[in-house]
């Protein structure tokens, strides 16, 4: 059962949304002037949990895809075989075949650059078995190790479930955040977005709601609005 209050989600995906349009909003007492940017800001979800050694409890992750894809410019690469690689080229998704892989040499530099300019990753199922011997273990140590790309899957179908789906990874501290939602979307798709990511974030931790001290939403220029106490 979520705890979250939903008028005051409500209420709080309001004022991100009118900060982002221009409008003044009230924080913490007072009044504060939004600014409408030439770009789509990106809503995270910004967690703090409690009552969790990272060091002794077992980290948890998890993938949870959301009714609305979060990110307006979310990038996905198909690490495939020749006909995935067709399929991809014809849609205009990023692909690399396995020669282009092996081109890295394992340059831990080069693959660091490379995990970081994608949001996930798609690989077909000849291909991710090596991907380990390949690359090295860059990708995973960035969470971004691939998603199975099936010979029966539909390309453009799965590139959409991955822009979509989220990931909750327990780290070394007690904070994370990742992107839930956009200011492009309407106040009941972002709020729908929200309850759903923090739902499943629950249902990972080892004592559920016992684990979040505080859970806050906030857009890339926008102050931080607490919807957990």
């Amino acid at each position: 059962m979520s705890k979250l209050d939903s008028e005051l989600l409500t209420n709080c995906v309001e004022n991100i949304l009118k900060f982002s349009n221009g409008e003044s909003i009230t924080v913490a007492g007072e009044t504060v002037k939004g600014k409408k940017r030439k770009f789509t800001e990106t809503i995270e979800l910004q967690i703090t949990l409690k009552n969790y050694d990272p060091q002794r409890d077992k980290r948890f992750s998890g993938t949870f895809r959301l009714p609305v894809t979060p990110k307006v410019n979310c990038n996905v690469c198909v690490l495939g075989n020749q006909r995935h690689c067709e399929t991809a080229e014809k849609l205009g998704i990023d692909r690399m075949n396995i020669e282009d892989l092996k081109k890295f040499n394992k340059n831990k530099k080069l693959i660091k650059k490379f995990a970081k300019k994608y949001d996930s990753f798609l690989a077909s199922g000849t291909l991710i078995k090596q991907i380990p011997r390949i690359l090295g273990p860059g990708l995973t140590k960035a969470g971004k190790f691939p998603s199975l790309l099936d010979d029966n899957d539909n390309v453009q179908e799965k590139v959409d479930t991955a822009k979509a789906t989220i990931k909750f990874q327990m780290k070394k501290v007690m904070c994370m955040s990742l992107a839930v939602a956009n200011v492009t979307m309407t106040n009941a798709e972002i709020s729908l977005n929200v309850q759903l990511a923090v739902n499943f974030l629950v249902s990972l931790l080892k004592k559920n709601w016992q684990n979040v001290k505080v859970l806050y939403i906030k857009s890339t220029m926008g102050p931080a609005q607490q919807i957990f106490f």
